[in-house]
């Protein structure tokens, strides 16, 4: 199996098109990337293929790691990109529910850093 190699102009459709028939052909694509373009296309790529094999009944996941790689007899590092097919029982329980732009506009803002102090507290020194 090739590993698919995306550069900063790559098309994320032609991309995303090559993760699909990688994948439905070997139960498993390989996808590098190297530089921060190339990782952004990678990943819309991605994206979009995920949304195509889930048409065919896959769920896929994808698992980073890094990889060396020479080039012209430098060794640079890349972002590989694994693809497999998600093994029911392991992930999140369920299916991710994403909520329309709208509605989560609407939610609070969960505080980061805790509740802000609005007042004195118990333990403030007077």
């Amino acid at each position: 199996m090739d590993v698919i190699k995306v550069s900063g102009s790559s098309r994320t459709s032609a991309v995303a098109g090559a993760i699909a028939g990688v994948f439905r052909e070997h139960k498993r694509a390989d996808v590098q990337a190297i530089g921060a373009g190339a990782v952004n296309q990678a990943i819309k790529a991605l994206v979009l293929a995920r949304g195509y094999l889930k048409e065919d009944g896959y769920d896929v996941i994808c698992m980073p790691e890094f990889a060396d790689v020479d080039i012209d007899g430098k060794v640079r590092t890349a972002i590989k990109l694994v693809v497999e097919e998600r093994t029911p029982g392991t992930g999140p329980v369920g299916p991710i529910e994403r909520k329309p732009r709208e509605a989560r506009l609407e939610e609070p803002a969960s505080e980061v850093n805790g509740p802000t102090e609005t007042g004195p507290t118990e333990n403030a020194a007077e």
